[in-house]
């Protein structure tokens, strides 16, 4: 095997790899909820700061770890990124109690960041555009096997041996990446070598997104949220002022304001994580505490969303290297608001085949979504801004799943309040489920047309897939 072949085998074995870690860890850990609120004594809203506290330091740190790999060179923080997210499993399953488990939760989310910040941009680094949809279609697949795996070996080893064991397995799945990417992944990619890190814009936008995010999931509960999230909002302002006047920002702004296929891919990303993230946490619950299921059996029901989603995401792929990404994850979008639809209307008599099918129908229309969109982000760029372009999705990703969290908290604490998971609040639960499940469909269709208005990529691409933004 040549040297070229060699490094693009590697390059994607250790990109799946990864991409397979986090989304195994969430899906799994959804299963666990009930389990980590019966060991710990928690309520509702504790527990779902378990899942929060994790997206929050993901969603925060994306994008200056984006930059900085762009400057000192992405495999270096790839492996840094990998170290931190084993280590921090490696705690949440030595966890003492519910503080100190949503404290290693934020220290993987960070570990988090550091790898998807730099994961994509390495495969989009390495291949050339016109091989970029099938790996990427690829990689999206990985990632939902590592939901399809996550609620039923989840489940199961919920089941069988304790939610700790969920955290141990993600340590020797994060230890052999680690490994395999010390010896095996040849070479360093550095698209802005020599240039200045912004740690000023960084630290601002650190404090103003987790200001942010975290006084909207706290609104419902804390008197002063309201003030928080204006803090963070202003911040998330003076962010942007200073990066508009910063020779080397952390976020080239330019992105955003002179090309409209990045601007709207990002905020049709946005939009559809916010619309979709909390389904699994919903319907874990709803499974369990309404319907009395086990996690084992529960995490069988709710495969069906990602076994779609890695059966059809290298297929939506290659479909967006001939057809527009705009068009395909458009039709992604409309599926996806469609099944969201149907589940407004769950209650404690529907069926399991209807919840199976409905499932079936969101993983194809994210299916559809994910891997065009992320082929339209990545395209629309020049090289030098793949590593900002790669974590600037990833956050809009984790800022969609914290949004969806959010929504979920503030309509739990309307309905529920704050008292333990049980059946004699089943009523509650499902009126929450409901309500929640109303919003996303709302937020999915405006998505619809935030997909569509992103315009033709290849009319914005030159022959070597560079876009507008430098």
């Amino acid at each position: 095997m040549n040297p070229e072949a060699s490094l693009k085998k590697y390059t994607l074995l250790v990109a799946m790899g990864a991409s397979f870690l986090t989304p195994f860890m969430g899906s799994a850990v959804n299963l666990a909820v009930p389990s980590i609120g019966s060991e710990f004594n928690s309520t509702a809203l504790m527990l779902s700061w378990v899942v929060t506290s994790y997206l929050l330091a993901s969603a925060a740190f994306l994008v200056p770890f984006g930059r900085l790999a762009d400057i000192v060179g992405r495999r270096k923080i790839f492996l840094l990124g990998l170290l931190i997210f084993s280590l921090s499993s490696l705690f949440c399953g030595l966890a003492w109690s519910i503080w100190s488990l949503i404290l290693f939760r934020c220290l993987q989310g960070v570990g988090s960041a550091m790898i998807f910040g730099t994961s994509m941009a390495i495969l989009t680094s390495v291949f050339p555009p016109q091989e970029r949809g099938r790996v990427l279609g690829l990689n999206v697949a990985v990632v939902y096997i590592g939901l399809s795996l996550g609620p039923v070996l989840g489940g199961w080893l919920n089941h069988n041996l304790g939610w700790q064991s969920i955290f141990y397995f993600n340590v020797l799945i994060g230890v052999w990446v680690l490994f395999f990417t010390a010896f095996k992944l040849q070479g360093e990619w550095a698209g802005a070598r020599g240039e200045e890190f912004d740690l000023s814009g960084a630290l601002i936008y650190v404090c103003g997104l987790v200001a942010f995010m975290y006084g909207i999931s706290s609104i419902s509960t804390m008197a002063w949220a309201k003030y928080v999230t204006l803090a963070g909002l202003l911040l998330i302002i003076l962010f942007i002022r200073h990066e508009l006047r910063v020779p080397h920002p952390v976020l080239n702004m330019r992105l955003f304001t002179g090309n409209a296929t990045f601007a709207f891919s990002n905020l049709a990303a946005l939009i559809n994580y916010s619309a979709t993230f909390a389904v699994g946490f919903l319907l874990s619950l709803h499974l369990q505490v309404v319907m009395g299921y086990n996690s084992q059996a529960a995490g069988l029901v709710l495969l069906s969303q990602p076994v779609i989603m890695a059966l059809l995401s290298p297929f939506a792929g290659r479909l967006s290297d001939r057809v527009e990404p705009r068009l395909v994850a458009s039709w992604g979008m409309a599926l996806t608001t469609l099944g969201l639809f149907v589940f407004c209307f769950i209650s404690q008599t529907t069926p399991i085949w209807l919840i199976v099918l409905n499932l079936a129908v969101l993983g194809s229309g994210f299916a559809l979504f994910s891997s065009p969109n992320s082929n339209a982000v990545m395209g629309s760029v020049e090289k030098k801004f793949y590593g900002v372009a790669s974590s600037t999705l990833g956050t809009m990703r984790l800022t969609g799943h914290a949004v969806s969290m959010a929504v979920v908290t503030l309509v739990m604490a309307f309905y529920v309040g704050n008292v333990m998971l049980s059946p004699a609040y089943a009523d509650l639960l499902v009126k929450s489920a409901r309500t929640a499940f109303i919003v996303s469909t709302a937020f999915c269709f405006a998505g619809i047309f935030a997909s569509l208005a992103r315009g033709n990529v290849r009319s914005q691409a030159g022959p070597e897939g560079k876009g507008m933004g430098g």
